[in-house]
């Protein structure tokens, strides 16, 4: 079941659509206030356009400053580019334990959960990580919520049981209860897109700096773009 869902997503992230969309994020990112932006997915990365702060509009300077930036966006998009290929996607931790999962966990026997099917993971004692990440991600306990029809992932979550030192805690030390959790939804076609994101890692993480993050997002009102949009077209939808 975890290789063919694998192999579903796999498949359509190679051919998955481009969208516009509301998030509501609170994070480092947004220096623990609660943003409200408007983003439209690109080739080359994210569009986003600052509407709200903690529940209330944005002062006119404010305003004008971010069309500023969108602007500039939008007159240099190979900047643009270069900067969006730096920054780290807000769902990695998901996405690099779904790769490690056939060859880092076992698993207890998949149980029914309404009309999908969720599967517990364990660290396989016998799997050798490769690098830093796989060593944090591999002592996590999670599970993941498959949907029936489409044998997509509606759900998966991971949660450390326990402290895990690297390099006698000098490199990295993540703390017992640092977790994640991220879910989605149907959007159209075949693309499922993020509902929810939840990461709360804590502890000193010197050369692990995406895991070193707190972030609670939701997202919502998708609406399908085309694929070919540019970064001026995409700035103009976002300010709609």
């Amino acid at each position: 079941m975890i290789e063919t869902l694998i192999a579903h997503e796999d498949g359509a992230s190679a051919h998955r659509g481009h969208y516009v969309y509301t998030s509501e994020e609170r994070s480092e990112r947004t220096g623990e206030h609660l943003w409200t932006e408007r983003i439209a997915e690109t080739a080359w990365g994210k569009v986003r356009y600052l509407v709200k702060e903690d529940g209330q509009p944005l002062s006119a300077a404010r305003q004008a400053a971010e069309r500023q930036r969108l602007a500039a966006d939008a007159a240099d998009p190979e900047g643009f580019k270069k900067r969006e290929a730096a920054k780290g996607e807000d769902e990695q931790h998901a996405r690099a334990l779904m790769q490690l999962l056939p060859r880092a966990f076992l698993f207890d026997p998949p149980k029914v959960e309404g009309d999908g099917t969720r599967i517990f993971y364990h660290p396989n004692p016998h799997f050798v990580p490769a690098n830093l990440e796989e060593r944090v991600l591999h002592d996590m306990d999670g599970s993941v919520l498959i949907d029936a029809k489409a044998d997509r992932t509606r759900e998966i979550e991971g949660r450390l049981p326990q402290d895990v030192s690297i390099g006698f805690g000098f490199l990295a030390t993540i703390k017992a209860g640092s977790n994640f959790r991220t879910t989605r939804e149907h959007a159209d076609g075949e693309d499922w897109k993020t509902e929810t994101v939840h990461t709360d890692f804590l502890g000193k993480a010197l050369f692990l700096k995406s895991f070193a993050r707190k972030q609670d997002a939701r997202r919502g009102d998708y609406r399908k773009i085309p694929d070919g949009t540019t970064v001026a077209e995409a700035v103009k939808l976002v300010e709609e």
